[in-house]
């Protein structure tokens, strides 16, 4: 088994697992009771321990492993802060790449599906993490999810109005992440826009390169044609000249 088909025949499995695990995650903040309580965080535990168990399967297969380590410390930081109940929901953010594989090569297809998918995921996910960090917190301003939501629009869109703010630590990493997140955005909409221009304007500009062959051949092939025909005109006149008497 290598690292590559792990996480090819894991990739989806995981990502149903998010999905599921945000439905609980949401349900355990949005309507707090014991009895859901319970059973969303036997979900929860369940669903976390799998995400540690694709951590250390995709660690143990890696053909280098201290360098892939280092380059997914995120990925254990998030595993390994599981008290943080708000970054938990940080797992989720992998669906985005998932986001930008299905949308396709087209470019109405990749803004659409890739920018609404990705906004609405990031600002649900920020508004639900500061509505669970926020909203029983001393001198909070996000009381509301609703607040939590109107925040992370706000926040995402870079407009910032101020009305509400984050007055916890936990709150205000998270909106650090939206805000990095926001920016994230908004420059791989204009990297795929700049690519589609640049990719026209090659096109153009190799079909016209292909025409002004094409035409340059033509006109050579003409003057070849015009030259032959000359020289069977001057064959023919010296041919039809009258010969000197002997």
């Amino acid at each position: 088994m290598t690292l590559e088909r792990w996480q090819k025949l894991s990739e989806w499995p995981l990502i149903f697992i998010s999905v599921l695990f945000l439905v609980a995650y949401s349900i355990q903040v949005l309507t707090p009771s014991e009895a859901i309580g319970a059973a969303t965080n036997r979900f929860i535990t369940l669903s976390w321990g799998l995400f540690v168990i694709d951590y250390a399967v995709c660690l143990y297969l890696a053909p280098r492993r201290l360098q892939w380590f280092l380059r997914h410390l995120h990925e254990l930081a998030i595993v390994m802060l599981p008290m943080l109940r708000p970054l938990r929901l940080l797992r989720l953010v992998t669906l985005l790449s998932v986001l930008q594989r299905v949308a396709g090569n087209a470019l109405r297809g990749r803004v659409v599906t890739y920018i609404l998918g990705s906004s609405t995921l990031l600002v649900y996910i920020g508004a639900l993490a500061m509505f669970d960090a926020e909203h029983n917190a001393p001198g909070a301003s996000i009381r509301t999810f609703g607040d939590a939501l109107w925040w992370a629009v706000v926040t995402i869109t870079t407009v910032g109005y101020g009305d509400f703010a984050p007055v916890t630590g936990l709150g205000r990493g998270i909106a650090v992440g939206l805000m990095i997140g926001g920016i994230a955005l908004l420059g791989i909409v204009t990297a795929t826009l700049a690519s589609w221009l640049l990719d026209r304007v090659s096109a153009t500009e190799s079909k016209a390169e292909a025409a002004t062959a094409d035409h340059v051949d033509l006109l050579l092939a003409e003057i070849r044609d015009l030259r032959r025909t000359l020289d069977q005109v001057q064959a023919a006149q010296l041919a039809a000249q009258p010969r000197p008497a002997p």
